[in-house]
C-alpha cells in the first residue's frame, strides 16, 4: 500500500453510516438502541478512536510511564544482505565479498558499504548489530516481528501462529501519546495483516492502515464541521434516553470514547498529522520526493502528533535479491539501486528527530527478516541466510556510537554476541516502559508471554 492499515473489520465498517451526508440522519440508522449503538460504534470503529481512547485508559491503569515514547520500525521487506550493507567482507573472495567496497564510518575500524555515505557519516549515533540469530528462512512468520522465535515454527507461510507484532503489544500495553491518533500505524506499499497483524490478541490492536486512516479522516464531501457539531448536537440530545434505557457502565464508556472521537474530528488534529503539504519544500527535499522519503516524513510527523509505533515498509522495493532472473533482482541490479534511498531516510528520519529534540524518546529501527547467503550465486544474486543478520538502531536515550556483535570472516556464522528476535523486542518494550514479563490473555483463554526464550534487555544499550 502506498501509506498504511485498519483491521479489515475496521476497513469493512468504515465512517459512513455516522459521517456520510448520503446516509441520513444519526437517529435513523438505528432503529433500536442496540442497532443505534451498534452502527455508531461501527462507524467510530472505522477511525479506531473510540478503541483507541479505551486502550489509552487501560494503559493508564496498567501504570504506564506518562512520559511519551515512540518506536519507527524500518522494514526492509524481503531479507537484506548483510555483506552487502553492514557488515562487509572486503578481505573475503571476490564471491563472498561481491561487487561493492567498504568505506570507513565515524566509528574508527568500522566500514559499511560504499553506498551509505551518509549512514557512515552518521555512526557515532546509531548502533550496528551484526549477530542477530533469525534462524529461519520463511518470509512469513518472521516478518511477524513478533520478537518471538515461537512464531516462526509454525512455517505456515500465513499467520506465524497467531503471535501479535510488536506495534501490536505496543498497541496494547501503551497506547497512544496523545488522543486523536491510534498507537499502531502501518506505512507500507502493500499490505498483509497476518503478517503485521494482532494474531490473537484481537482486531482492536490491529495496525492502522496509514492510507485508509487518512482517507477517512477527511470529512465526506459537504459535511461541515457546524454539521458535524449539530450531529454531535443530537447525540448528546439521546444520551438521557440512552442512559434511562440502559445504565450500564459499557454504555457509559461507549458515550464517553465515542465524544472524545468526534473531539478528535472537531480539533483537526489527525488531519493535519497526515497534511505533507505542512512541510516546507526544504524539509520535503531533504527526506526525499520518492516513497520512502514521504514514508519516513509521515512516521516523524506521526510521532510528533502522538502515534506510539509506526512501521514503514516497501517504500524502497524488495530486498529479496536471490538474482537477476527473479522480479527483484541480484546485488547490483537488484540491491544497488535502493541503497541510496536507504541511506538518505535513514540519516533524514534521525537527524530531523535530533534536531526536533524527539531522538531520545524515539527508537528507530532500521532491519529485515534474515540477512542473505555469503557466497554469491550464479545469477548475481544472494539466497536466504537466517543464521546471521544485521539491522540498525538509533535513538530512544540509549547508549548508541557502537557495534554489538561480529560475524566470522566469511559472514557464514555469528562469531560473537548472538542476539534473538526475542531479546530486541525486550528492548523495544523495555524503551516503551511495557514490563517484558508481561502475560496476556488470548481469545481461548490462554496466558501467553510477550517476551519469549529468555528475551533480555540489550544491555550494551542501557
Amino acid at each position: 500500500m502506498s501509506t498504511s492499515c485498519l483491521s479489515t473489520e475496521h476497513a469493512r465498517s468504515g465512517i459512513a453510516p455516522l459521517f456520510s451526508p448520503a446516509g441520513g440522519d444519526l437517529i435513523r440508522i438505528g432503529s433500536t438502541r442496540r442497532g443505534f449503538l451498534q452502527t455508531g460504534l461501527k462507524g467510530m470503529a472505522g477511525l479506531s478512536m473510540p478503541a483507541l481512547f479505551r486502550d489509552r485508559a487501560q494503559a493508564a491503569e496498567a501504570g504506564i510511564p506518562k512520559r511519551p515514547t515512540s518506536v519507527i520500525l524500518f522494514w526492509l521487506s524481503g531479507g537484506p544482505s548483510h555483506i552487502d550493507m553492514w557488515d562487509p567482507k572486503p578481505e573475503a573472495p571476490r564471491e563472498i565479498r561481491g561487487p561493492f567496497a567498504s568505506i570507513p564510518t565515524k566509528l574508527p575500524g568500522v566500514h559499511v558499504c560504499e553506498h551509505l555515505p551518509l549512514t557512515a557519516k552518521l555512526m557515532d549515533k546509531l548502533t550496528l548489530i551484526r549477530s542477530v540469530d533469525c534462524s529461519a528462512s520463511n518470509h512469513t512468520p518472521i516478518t511477524l516481528q513478533a520478537g518471538n522465535p515461537l512464531a516462526r515454527r509454525t512455517n505456515d507461510g500465513k499467520d506465524g501462529g497467531g503471535w501479535p507484532s510488536m506495534g501490536s503489544i505496543a498497541a496494547r500495553y501503551r497506547g497512544a501519546n496523545a488522543p486523536g491518533l491510534p498507537a499502531f500505524v502501518g506505512l507500507a506499499d502493500s499490505w498483509i495483516s497476518d503478517v503485521w497483524g494482532a494474531g490473537h490478541m484481537g482486531h482492536a490492536y490491529e495496525p492502522a492502515n496509514g492510507k485508509e486512516l487518512a482517507g477517512q479522516l477527511k470529512m465526506a464531501k459537504g459535511l461541515t464541521l457546524e454539521r458535524l457539531g449539530d450531529r454531535r448536537a443530537l447525540m448528546e440530545g439521546l444520551d438521557g434516553l440512552k442512559r434511562r434505557i440502559d445504565q450500564s457502565e459499557q454504555v457509559a464508556a461507549t458515550d464517553e470514547f465515542t465524544h472524545q472521537a468526534y473531539d478528535v474530528l472537531m480539533s483537526g488534529r489527525a488531519q493535519r498529522a497526515f497534511n505533507l503539504d505542512e512541510e516546507s519544500a526544504a524539509m520535503r527535499d531533504f527526506y526525499g520526493r520518492d516513497s520512502i522519503g514521504e514514508k519516513a516524513l509521515m512516521a516523524r510527523r506521526l510521532v510528533e502528533a502522538g502515534v506510539t509505533f509506526t512501521l514503514v515498509s516497501g517504500a524502497w522495493g524488495y530486498f529479496d535479491n536471490h538474482g537477476d532472473k527473479v522480479r527483484w533482482g541480484g546485488i547490483e541490479k537488484g540491491l544497488k539501486p535502493l541503497l541510496p534511498r536507504v541511506d538518505q531516510a535513514l540519516n533524514a528520519i534521525v537527524t530531523d528527530l535530533e534536531q526536533r529534540g524527539l531522538l531520545d524518546s524515539t527508537l528507530v529501527l532500521m532491519m529485515g527478516e534474515f540477512g542473505r547467503g555469503p557466497v554469491i550465486n550464479k545469477d548475481a544474486g544472494r539466497d536466504h541466510w537466517p543464521r546471521v543478520m544485521s539491522m540498525v538502531m538509533a535513538g530512544g536515550g540509549l547508549r548508541h556510537g557502537q557495534v554489538i556483535g561480529s560475524t566470522d570472516k566469511g559472514g557464514y556464522d555469528i562469531a560473537s554476541r548472538r542476539v534473538g528476535p526475542s531479546d530486541l523486542a525486550a528492548t523495544v518494550f523495555h524503551h516503551l516502559g511495557i514490563d517484558p514479563g508481561t502475560h496476556w490473555i488470548d481469545s481461548e483463554g490462554r496466558p501467553r508471554p510477550i517476551v519469549t526464550e529468555g528475551g533480555k534487555v540489550l544491555s550494551e544499550l542501557v
